[in-house]
């Protein structure tokens, strides 16, 4: 069986889209992958906000990320790109980082070339480290890696100050230093969106916002981009959901009105692998 990485690398030279949405635990990525999705992102503010409850602002460390990313590669066996913010300090703490994540399952590691600490990329105020610096981080990314498949993912944010041309200078110049895929945050509509993967030559990957959260994945791939990626949408909406559960059971004191809209018992299970587990049960246990 192929790896994962060498899954993603066909992936990335095949034609078409590749669409991924954000997961942040083992049932989200379980989800994802039952619905057909062959790529999967671990956002990196999803775990901030789902996991520890905690706004996506660099509070987590390189262990919890890293045990996160554990959690999903242990529940899918689908490709997995993991959010690995600023590599969590200077190029030396970006090797261990690697490491680390590659021993966690991961697919492609990403990383931005952020100020420490960072902020989701829908925040403002985020600034950025020098190119140089940044470019000397991708190289000590790419000796780090033991799997010459495992995926560098170099996000710049620099375009909120610096302007889309600074962005595409940056993409330049981290893909020189070795970056697989490249990634700009915050581009300003539809003009700058589409100069991204026509000037950056190497896959480009797109998170679904800044005015593009209505653009059909047909026209995303006309433009040139390889990957899309959704990462809050999910999260969102199982926020929604369970404030809106939350809110019936205290007021009504009963789910029963939501009854139609959950899973049942066994589908939830199920949904985790319970079946496998009768298997194994049926298989391996002497008979009660």
């Amino acid at each position: 069986m192929k790896s994962r990485s060498a899954r993603l690398r066909e992936m990335l030279a095949a034609p078409g889209l590749i669409p991924s949405p954000g997961v942040w635990d083992g049932i989200s990525a379980q989800i994802a992958a039952e619905a057909g999705f062959e790529l999967l992102y671990m956002t990196g503010s999803g775990v901030s906000l789902g996991t520890h409850g905690l706004p996506d602002v660099g509070l987590l460390t390189l262990t919890e990320m890293a045990e996160a990313c554990r959690r999903i590669t242990s529940a899918v066996s689908c490709p997995l790109i993991a959010d690995a913010d600023t590599g969590y300090g200077n190029a030396i703490n970006v090797q261990r980082t690697v490491r680390e994540f590659e021993r966690a399952g991961a697919t492609g590691v990403q990383f931005e070339d952020q100020v420490s600490p960072k902020k989701c990329s829908h925040l403002s105020g985020r600034e950025v480290i020098g190119a140089e610096e940044m470019c000397l981080k991708i190289a000590a990314a790419r000796e780090a890696r033991r799997d010459p498949d495992l995926a560098i993912v170099a996000r710049t944010d620099a375009a909120e100050s610096y302007g889309i041309d600074e962005a595409i200078h940056r993409c330049r110049a981290y893909r020189e230093a070795g970056a697989d895929i490249l990634f700009v945050t915050g581009p300003g509509g539809e003009a700058e969106l589409a100069r991204i993967p026509a000037e950056v030559d190497a896959p480009c990957l797109l998170v679904v916002a800044w005015g593009a959260e209505e653009m059909p994945q047909s026209k995303l791939e006309a433009m040139g981009f390889k990957i899309a990626v959704y990462p809050g949408e999910m999260q969102r909406v199982s926020a929604f959901a369970m404030r809106e559960a939350a809110k019936i059971l205290k007021e009504t004191g009963s789910l029963g009105p939501l009854e139609e809209r959950m899973l049942t018992y066994p589908q939830r299970f199920d949904l985790a692998g319970y079946g496998a587990v009768r298997e194994i049960e049926s298989k391996y246990l002497p008979a009660g």
